[in-house]
C-alpha cells in the first residue's frame, strides 16, 4: 500500500496511472523486498481467503516490477518475454508466459497466477477487476493491497467503477461497445452476449442500466494496450 500510494497518479477519466519512470533507487528497491517477503511465504499455509489476496497482490506487484525492467515502453505488449495462454487468447505478445518466480519449490508466471490459480479456483468474474495488465484498457491499478479483510469491498468497488467507466461499457451510435475483456474471457462473464449483459446490468447505476434495457446483443469490443504510464512525456 505504501508504495501504491507512492506512486500511483488517480486521473481526471477515472484510470489509475504509475509513475514508471525514473522510479528512485530507493523505490526500487522496495517492490523488490515485497516481492522476495511474498515469494518466501508459504501461502499453502494459509487460508482461502489469505491466498486469493495474495495471488492478486503478486499479480499485480511482478507486473509493475517487469514493466520498469523494460521501461521506457509504449505497451507492455512490447515486452516479448513469452508466448502462451494469454498472447494466444489475445493476439498479443508480451512477459506473461515467462516463470518471473519460484514459489514453494515452482516457477510461476503471470498466466499461473491468472488462469491456473485465481480463476479456476475462485471462478469469480470479479477477479478481472482485481488483476492490472499495465493497460489504459485494464481495471485500474488501486491504490491499496488487498487483504483477506478488504478484498470482498474492494472487489465490489472496482466492479463498479469499471463497468459504469466508458473503458467496461458505451454507447456509440446507438451501439453498445464493451470492454475486450468480457470477449476474452465471456465463458466466466456467462458464456455469452446474453452472460456479460446481466453481469453489466448487476454492477451497473442507473444510466448504464437504462443504455442495456432490452439488449440482448454486444455490437463491438475495444481495448487500450497503452501503458498505464503517468510520467510526462
Amino acid at each position: 500500500t505504501d508504495f501504491l500510494q507512492a506512486h500511483l497518479v488517480e486521473g481526471g477519466d477515472g484510470v489509475n496511472r504509475f509513475a514508471y519512470g525514473p522510479l528512485p533507487t530507493a523505490a526500487i528497491e522496495h517492490l523488490d523486498a515485497y516481492l522476495n517477503k511474498l515469494t518466501r511465504t508459504r501461502i499453502t499455509t494459509f487460508n482461502r481467503g489469505q491466498q486469493r489476496a495474495y495471488w492478486i497482490n503478486l499479480y499485480n506487484a511482478l507486473t509493475v516490477k517487469v514493466v520498469l525492467e523494460h521501461y521506457p515502453v509504449a505497451s507492455i505488449r512490447d515486452i516479448e518475454l513469452s508466448s502462451g495462454f494469454f498472447s494466444t487468447l489475445t493476439g498479443a505478445s508480451g512477459p506473461w508466459d515467462r516463470e518471473l518466480v519460484n514459489i514453494e519449490g515452482a516457477g510461476v508466471s503471470l498466466n499461473d497466477i491468472e488462469h491456473r490459480i485465481l480463476r479456476p479456483i475462485w471462478r469469480d468474474p470479479r477477479i478481472h477487476y482485481a488483476l492490472n495488465c499495465a493497460s489504459i484498457g485494464c481495471p485500474s491499478l488501486l491504490p491499496e493491497a488487498f487483504t483477506i479483510h478488504n478484498t470482498e469491498a474492494m472487489l465490489e468497488r472496482t466492479a463498479r467503477a469499471y463497468v459504469n467507466g466508458p473503458r467496461g461499457a458505451r454507447l456509440e451510435e446507438d451501439k453498445l461497445v464493451v470492454s475486450k475483456i468480457y470477449g476474452w474471457f465471456e465463458e466466466d462473464f456467462g458464456g455469452s452476449a446474453r452472460g456479460v449483459i446481466k453481469h453489466l446490468n448487476k454492477y451497473g447505476d442507473a444510466g448504464l442500466r437504462e443504455i442495456l434495457a432490452e439488449r440482448t446483443r454486444i455490437d463491438g469490443y475495444d481495448y487500450d494496450w497503452a501503458l498505464n504510464d503517468a510520467t510526462p512525456k
